[in-house]
């Protein structure tokens, strides 16, 4: 995977960097990488998790009889004078 990466600069507390230094020593890779891998996991989730969330909403009003069919639905929300309103007609 190609990947176009962003430099940025961090200022941390010497606490911070230390957990950081100490933690990429063990895990053999660098402090960069845990940074990355943290934002990852706290702004974008873990991706198996997010399709997990998603596919258990698939089909969830599927069996609702107090709605019409997709495509009344759909026609009764274009049905407006809106363009008329606008002058577009």
């Amino acid at each position: 995977m190609l990947y176009i990466m962003k430099r940025t600069q961090l200022y941390l507390d010497d606490e911070l960097w230390n957990a950081l230094h100490d933690q990429a020593l063990l895990a053999g890779t660098s402090i960069s990488e845990l940074v990355r891998i943290a934002a990852r996991e706290r702004y974008i989730g873990n991706p198996d998790d997010r399709r997990a969330a998603l596919m258990g909403i698939v089909g969830l009003w599927r069996n609702r009889l107090d709605l019409p069919d997709t495509e009344t639905y759909i026609r009764n929300l274009r049905d407006d004078d809106r363009l008329q309103r606008l002058g577009a007609e």
